[in-house]
């Protein structure tokens, strides 16, 4: 039987009263109204995955009455950051809520007789104490007196560096007295009232430590009875799912859906010290933005101290009378304007109290024959597990799971309830993917969710036969979608994989003086299964990474495609071996500089199948042809300058030898025939190396015009 569930504060009317806490903190009502006895108990809570959840408590309130409600200090920044109150009646007046204010530590710390917000030292602490009267216990002995100040002082023990000594002088009946106050055993204050202000302060230190728990009082006006829904958001932790998976006995045969049972559990914990009692629960997928706000210190703000001005005189001045629009400030202040809906008219004459209903019984697992015992088999499983206790609800922007009957969970205890139990379509497979290469593909199974709910990400652990099998994982999956599970190693099959690749030029031409050449290349894996089993078949899924720039081409259709996968479909008889080949192709494109490319090389292109005209020949024949002509001159003058380092060698042994000998000799004079000849020479070779420059520059300058000239297809 499904109960009727409390009016939640999304379908708050506007005609009701509501005031967020923080907006409202005054204590406005009667010091002698009623105080409740007991807080309104938690009647709905709502856990989202984003780490709160919204709490609803209800409760029915007689005449003027504060409504008392406790929390953790941590709790209280969200409680004022997100109640709202509401009296259903109508008629009833929400005065407020007030909570004990709590003044940073270091305000109040600094508000007392002597400031120990910065957690003084000793000396500083002192400093502080200037005027007041002291009596020091020095080794010497007591002394008594007002203190002066503080100062510290450089003093050096033996050999060491100098150290800083704290030292505070004091007005004594003999003067005044310099004490050294690392050697004062104690320090009495003489002024009571002092002594007393040091006291309170050093209790606000200690209380701020121990405050762990505070009370917000709700203030409620109005006559009879009145039913009363406070509702806030606090920290809770996320709820989780975990699921169960059971497959038939009997597997059907490959290429066939069958029948699965999916069983969903939610995993709540309660952390806060109150315990839920009969609360409506609901579960909600979606992740509302939420963040931390301290509203709760009171927050000051430095002001600037400026001068008084002063101005002249002013004439008073009469203002012109207004005449207020509709549905202006007036009918709002008078209460006059009200929502006329017939939608929230419908909520408030059908709100009931929520109506508890607890289910009791337990899936009992029988034995087998005499003395004997048996495992319950995938039949009992999925027969006598427990039904689902949830609702599916699309709740604007997300999906939320009700309860179908009121929960309790005991404080700092934590709870799994069953949210879904139903049949899904199922197929078992055996998964490869080239990412996770191995010998073995994993088990698995591709679930299609049709139990128009939601899955949320969880673990799943897989039964099969009655047998725990093992375990896999999902993200979150829409009603309707399906999903791939891998849960165990498929001992039966094995892989042997062959990887190819190869490269064909399709097209060659020439593009603004440089060659282009167009290739096509071609890589894949030929994925080779065997299956060992000799009872039954598998459906090999084989998952393959998508190529960015690449075209699949064989097979020519996948299975199916994600977002940076391909999956091909292997259908794979028992004891029999099949394979996939999986290519895939693409067309690349590199540029050569046409100078540096051989004829032999084009030609070679043309003859291994690809595209190159004749005019593209006939263009690179005539480039060669000038870059012969570019090289012979290069040639030459490289010939030119190696005589001439010859000749320059010669003279230089030639002048060396005629400093040796008789200058009227033979050999002296056929010495300087010789230098007189290779003279000449040099004079000739600088003439022929200026025309051969000259020459070379010019077929360069022609060959370099001719080639960025090129366009050829």
């Amino acid at each position: 039987m499904a109960i009727e569930k409390p009016l939640m504060l999304k379908h708050i009317p506007p005609s009701l009263l509501m005031v967020a806490a923080g907006l409202a903190c005054t204590s406005a009502w009667s010091q002698d109204a009623g105080r409740a006895a007991d807080p309104l108990p938690i009647r709905a809570i709502t856990l989202y995955r984003s780490g709160v959840a919204s709490f609803e408590r209800r409760g029915v309130i007689d005449g003027d009455a504060a409504v008392q409600l406790r929390f953790s200090t941590e709790q209280v920044n969200d409680i004022l950051k997100s109640m709202v109150v509401l009296d259903l009646s109508g008629n009833g007046r929400i005065d407020g809520v007030s909570y004990v204010s709590r003044d940073p530590l270091s305000k109040r710390l600094s508000s007392f007789g002597i400031d120990l917000s910065d957690e003084p030292t000793l000396g500083a602490l002192m400093t502080r104490l200037r005027g007041a009267k002291v009596t020091m216990t020095m080794p010497e002995g007591p002394w008594t007196g007002t203190v002066v100040g503080c100062e510290n002082r450089a003093e050096t023990k033996g050999q060491g560096q100098p150290v800083q000594v704290p030292y505070v002088n004091i007005l004594t009946a003999a003067g005044i007295k310099s004490l050294n106050l690392t050697q004062a055993s104690s320090v009495d204050l003489q002024d009571k009232e002092l002594a007393a202000e040091l006291q309170k302060a050093l209790s606000a230190v200690a209380e701020h430590r121990a405050d762990r728990t505070k009370t917000v009082d709700i203030s409620l006006s109005g006559q009879g009875s009145r039913e009363i829904v406070v509702g806030y958001v606090q920290e809770s932790p996320v709820w989780k799912a975990s699921y169960r998976l059971v497959l038939p006995d009997e597997a059907g045969p490959p290429g066939k859906g069958e029948q699965v049972t999916l069983q969903g559990w939610a995993i709540v914990e309660n952390t806060t010290d109150e315990d839920w009692s009969g609360v409506v629960l609901s579960l909600v997928s979606g992740r509302p933005v939420s963040f931390r706000m301290d509203l709760y210190e009171p927050l000051y703000v430095a002001r600037p101290q400026v001068p008084v001005p002063t101005v002249p005189g002013v004439a008073s001045r009469i203002f012109e009378g207004g005449v207020a629009l509709k549905a202006g400030l007036a009918d709002i202040a008078e209460g006059r304007l009200h929502d006329p809906s017939e939608k929230y008219k419908k909520v408030e004459a059908d709100r009931a109290g929520v109506t508890e209903r607890l289910r009791s019984g337990a899936p009992v697992i029988a034995g087998g024959g005499p003395g004997g015992y048996r495992t319950a088999d995938a039949g009992e499983l999925a027969q006598y597990a427990a039904s689902s206790q949830a609702k599916a609800v699309e709740s604007g922007e997300v999906f939320e799971y009700q309860l179908d009957h009121p929960v309790t969970i005991e404080r700092q205890r934590s709870a799994m309830l069953p949210i879904i139990s139903g049949a899904v379509t199922g197929r078992r497979v055996s998964i490869f993917s080239s990412t996770d290469p191995g010998l073995y593909p994993m088990r698995g199974i591709e679930m299609t969710n049709s139990t128009k709910l939601e899955l949320l990400p969880g673990p799943i652990s897989v039964y099969d036969h009655g047998t725990y099998a093992g375990d896999a994982q999902i993200g979150h999956v829409p009603a309707g979608d399906k999903r791939l599970l891998a849960y165990s190693v498929d001992l039966a099959v094995t892989h042997v994989g062959q990887t190819s690749g190869e490269q064909h030029i399709q097209k060659v031409r020439i593009v603004k003086g440089a060659l282009e050449a167009t290739y096509l290349r071609r890589e894949g894996v030929k994925h080779t299964f065997t299956n060992k089993d000799a009872q039954r078949g598998r459906d090999m899924v084989i998952e393959e990474p998508r190529r960015e720039g690449w075209e699949l081409k064989t097979p020519e259709k996948p299975y199916e495609t994600t977002e940076g996968l391909y999956r091909f479909l292997l259908p794979l008889e028992k004891a029999k071996t099949g394979s996939v080949d999986v290519a895939f192709e693409r067309v690349e494109a590199h540029t050569y500089a046409v100078t540096s490319v051989e004829l032999a090389t084009l030609l070679s292109y043309r003859q291994s199948g690809g595209k190159v005209s004749d005019k593209v020949v006939d263009a690179f024949k005539e480039v060669q042809k000038r870059q012969a002509l570019v090289e012979d001159s290069r040639k030459g003058i490289e010939a030119l300058e190696k005589e001439k380092t010859t000749i320059d060698a010669d003279q230089g042994r030639i002048r060396s030898n005629m400093n040796t000998i008789d200058g009227k000799s033979d050999l002296y004079r056929r010495y300087m025939q010789k230098l007189t000849d290779q003279e000449a020479r040099l004079e000739a070779i600088a003439t022929e190396l200026e025309k051969a420059r000259k020459e070379l520059q010019s077929r360069e300058e022609s060959l370099a015009a001719f080639v960025a000239g090129l366009d050829v297809e």
